[in-house]
């Protein structure tokens, strides 16, 4: 039976490989997206909403499906403001959860990072981490947190920093064996088809995969 999918975050690096996955998938028959601009692509099963993030609660109705893929966030250097920050990487995506557990929905999957440790003494690595410590106290009957390294894709901004870390990782990818393979960089192609392949299978409970499980997974 086919399923509904809620999408948060399609016109990301890994959303935009999501929305393409799923409306190519006979495993789901309705795509509903939530963002704030209209995206770039036009589809039968495609349902799409264009809100207001600070109002989330005005769209609470609409976020029912089978499962949620979360893939919602931001970078500094889009949102230099901390608390802005936080709202996207952090509040947001709890608010949704709790929408979406509240109708009925089964699953949730999320990607956040490699690291993430709510005791960490790095800001990004702690909210990470606290933000998957509060997603596992609401017991979702079927929890998947994604913990990709850094990601390779085509992104719409061209940040300095990816011109320095894609060539980088291709010389360092190599040389990371064993535990450290979790630290490989990691197509966001790859993790979209992860998630998707996980979501189609009848799983219960928490789950978490790093960089290296997350490959076995495609």
């Amino acid at each position: 039976m086919s399923s509904k999918a809620i999408l948060i975050g399609a016109s990301g690096l890994i959303g935009s490989h999501l929305l393409e996955l799923l409306l190519a998938s006979s495993d789901f028959s309705e795509v509903i997206t939530f963002s704030r601009s209209k995206l770039p692509v036009s589809d039968n099963k495609l349902e799409e909403h264009i809100i207001d993030f600070e109002e989330l609660n005005k769209y609470k109705a609409l976020i029912k499906g089978d499962v949620i893929f979360s893939v919602l966030g931001t970078t500094k250097s889009k949102t230099s403001n901390t608390a802005d920050y936080r709202k996207i990487d952090f509040e947001y995506p709890v608010e949704l959860a709790k929408f979406g557990l509240e109708n009925g929905v089964k699953q949730f999957h999320i990607v956040t990072s490699l690291g993430a440790d709510d005791k960490s003494s790095n800001s990004y690595l702690k909210m990470k981490g606290e933000l998957e410590l509060i997603l596992k106290k609401l017991n979702y009957p079927s929890l998947h947190i994604y913990q990709p390294s850094y990601l390779e894709g085509v992104r719409k901004d061209i940040r300095i920093s990816d011109r320095i870390m894609q060539p980088l990782m291709k010389f360092i990818n190599p040389l990371l064996k064993g535990n450290l393979k979790k630290y490989r960089s990691i197509k966001a192609s790859e993790v979209a088809k992860a998630m998707i392949n996980q979501s189609v299978k009848d799983l219960s409970g928490t789950f978490v995969y790093t960089s290296n499980k997350i490959k076995e997974l495609v």
